[in-house]
């Protein structure tokens, strides 16, 4: 018998079972592995979709990874305690590429990335860039600067000064800005002082004038106080300028400020009243209080505006009846909206009883009892669940869809114990958007009692659904198909451990990676 053929087969299936055993071992250094499949991925592990963009930033071109991080920016960020296992692995990634990249788009899209989310560790080579603007490109080098100061970076002062002192148009800007930023825990009366200076001695231009008056006001140093005073009060000073000093006065606090502040409430231009009795929210006393009250009878709309504003921020309770007629009365919706916010915010007993009513009151807008119910289920002493799904049948019963889709999101967001036997019965009867504002009380409330509901919708066939429970899963750490011994119900440590606490994304999500806490597509808001 010839032997040969034997040998060649044993051969082939030697060397295929070694490579087949180098692949499962670790990554090529081109390709990498395949991700595990989502039943078999253990907490930390990351999704098929973060892989995928991990493998991008390790081995894309320049014009990929700079697609991905445009597409990162746009993403909702994780809340601190959320789950954010991928958003880690990523951002070390993102690090190590900025560190040596010369990539005019990449370097400038992380710079945008960090500092969006104000996340530190690219200090120095932001400020490699400033040094060698000379040879970089002009959007890295103003990144770079928007960069610093949005994570408020120390030990900067010195190289944002030479840009000024330069007059390096170019940059100025967010130069000015960064300087403004940075400045509150570096040297802030001298740099107030310097700015002061700059301003008067120099020719900037109107916006870097403004930018100034601005940073001043982020700088929080009294000593800008009576410099920005002079510009609140001259009635020759240009409107812009003018609400910008009175912007920056409320952010130092000084009761210095606070006179011109009161003045600028009864000057002629109605843009600056406005932005004079928004800035006395910070500032006590009885005439900041009483120019407050007085503005709820202004004639222009974004004084009233300010006025409710300014009354939610110092919880001001003699506001409670003028906040209650603007909700009910004003012909403006942004007005009634911000009363009712107000309202929300001052809370006790009055206010709540007010809320009750108008959310109760079936004569009212849609927006305005949703408003309502939003600021009882978030801000109310007492838990007004019950009440607001009340309304919400009430309002399904009568085919009013805006308002019971309203209603609907603003129990998605709530927290309370209550919502799990609701969000069941959205699993077990509702549509598709029904089912998707389930998800979002799962999320928020760790609803884990629920997982088998949630597994359920994983299927592909699901669509947006699909995504929306897998995304649940995984934040949680889950296989999306039970295990044989599963401990997956609430109430363990290692649950508490990894509890989800982030709210529902506000923004329009990634077609690819619809997250959790994001309406499906076409569904109604209820505004």
């Amino acid at each position: 018998m010839n032997k040969r053929p034997v040998i060649i087969i044993f051969l082939f299936l030697a060397a295929f079972t070694m490579l087949n055993a180098q692949a499962s071992d670790g990554p090529s250094a081109g390709t990498g592995n395949a991700a595990p499949a989502a039943s078999e991925r253990q907490p930390g592990d990351l999704s098929p979709l973060d892989e995928q963009r991990l493998q991008i930033i390790r081995f894309g071109t320049d014009t990929e990874i700079a697609n991905l991080i445009k597409l990162l920016r746009n993403e909702q960020p994780s809340a601190p305690a959320a789950s954010t296992v991928s958003e880690s692995r990523l951002e070390r990634e993102l690090l190590d590429v900025a560190k040596k990249t010369k990539n005019r788009a990449i370097l400038t899209g992380v710079f945008g990335y960090f500092g969006d989310r104000e996340i530190s560790g690219l200090e120095e080579r932001a400020r490699t860039a400033i040094e060698d603007r000379d040879y970089e490109a002009g959007e890295t080098v103003n990144a770079a600067l928007q960069y610093l100061g949005n994570i408020k970076a120390s030990g900067v002062r010195g190289i944002l000064k030479d840009i000024l002192n330069g007059e390096e148009s170019r940059f100025l800007y967010n130069a000015i800005r960064a300087l403004g930023l940075t400045a509150e825990k570096d040297g802030p009366a001298e740099t107030a002082e310097y700015l002061i200076e700059y301003y008067t001695e120099r020719d900037p231009g109107d916006e870097n004038r403004r930018l100034i008056v601005v940073a001043l006001g982020d700088i929080k140093a009294a000593e800008g106080t009576g410099f920005l005073v002079d510009i609140a009060g001259n009635e020759d000073e240009k409107t812009p300028m003018r609400m910008a000093a009175l912007e920056s006065l409320a952010k130092i606090g000084d009761p210095g400020g606070l006179d011109a502040i009161i003045e600028a409430v009864n000057t002629k231009d109605p843009n600056v009243r406005a932005a004079a009795v928004a800035a006395l929210g910070p500032f006590t006393g009885s005439d900041a209080d009483a120019a407050i009250i007085d503005a709820f009878r202004d004639s222009y709309y974004r004084t009233r505006i300010a006025a409710a504003k300014a009354a939610g921020e110092r919880k001001l309770s003699d506001a409670v009846p003028y906040l209650r007629f603007r909700a009910e009365n004003d012909e403006v919706a942004n007005v009634r909206t911000e009363a009712i916010r107000a309202l929300g915010l001052i809370g006790g007993n009055d206010s709540e009883t007010i809320l009750e009513e108008i959310l109760k009151e079936r004569k009212n807008s849609d927006s305005i009892r949703i408003n309502a119910g939003e600021m009882l289920l978030v801000n109310g002493e007492k838990d007004y669940i019950t009440i607001v799904i009340t309304e919400m049948e009430e309002a399904k019963s009568k085919n009013q869809t805006p308002l019971y889709n309203g209603f609907l999101r603003i129990l998605g967001a709530a927290k309370s114990p209550k919502l799990e036997d609701f969000a069941k019965r959205l699993f077990a009867s509702g549509g598709v958007v029904e089912k998707s504002y389930a998800l979002d009380i799962c999320l928020n409330n760790n609803f884990r009692g629920l997982v088998t509901e949630i597994r359920s919708l994983t299927d592909p066939k699901n669509g947006s659904l699909s995504v929306k429970s897998r995304s649940l899963l995984e934040r949680w750490g889950l296989p999306l198909t039970a295990p044989e011994s599963p401990a997956e119900t609430s109430g363990t440590a290692q649950e508490t451990a990894v509890q989800e606490t982030a709210p529902p994304s506000a923004g329009a999500p990634p077609a690819e990676a619809l997250p959790v806490g994001a309406a499906p597509a076409g569904a109604p808001s209820g505004e």
